[in-house]
């Protein structure tokens, strides 16, 4: 495959693993918005895992590689929520928060050609589409809507139950 005609490719929101061949011709130019805090809560459903898991909640912007989330950070922040946020409302600040981060430190340096690359830190966690189902009854009533508060007991009472 040749280089490529376009400067960059940004993956948003996409729930699938690009492969090398679709990645190789954008080199270092190829990164995903992440809405956890890597390396915690990689892959499926992120808001939802920082709650039941009791993780450190944010937003990552890094470099794409064969790993899912895996790749050299770019930009984070860390965001702390109010209790009286909902799954929806949460996601909602959390998808506010990578767009600011992106247009005010990502695009400037993507423009001047000096996108950071600083290695994530070990340990973190990552989850499966199909880990959510488990615990899909937590949903059941209120869907998205439903309040981190209840998120965060369920996984409290499941850390101690395990």
């Amino acid at each position: 495959m040749s280089e490529s005609p376009h400067d960059f490719l940004i993956s948003y929101g996409y729930r699938h693993i690009l492969k090398e061949t679709e990645r190789r011709p954008y080199k270092d130019r190829a990164l995903n918005l992440h809405i956890s805090l890597l390396p915690w809560n990689r892959g499926a459903d992120p808001n939802f895992w920082s709650f039941f898991d009791d993780t450190p909640k944010g937003v990552s912007i890094h470099h794409l590689d064969q790993g899912v989330d895996t790749g050299d950070l770019i930009a984070q922040r860390e965001y702390v929520f109010g209790e009286n946020e909902t799954l929806a409302t949460s996601y909602a600040k959390l998808q506010t928060e990578i767009q600011k981060l992106f247009w005010s430190e990502v695009w400037p340096a993507m423009e001047r050609g000096t996108l950071p690359r600083i290695p994530q830190k070990a340990g973190g966690s990552i989850h499966k589409k199909k880990d959510l189902e488990s615990h899909r009854d937590l949903l059941k009533a209120r869907g998205w809507d439903t309040p981190v508060k209840f998120v965060v007991e369920a996984g409290r009472h499941h850390r101690q139950q395990s």
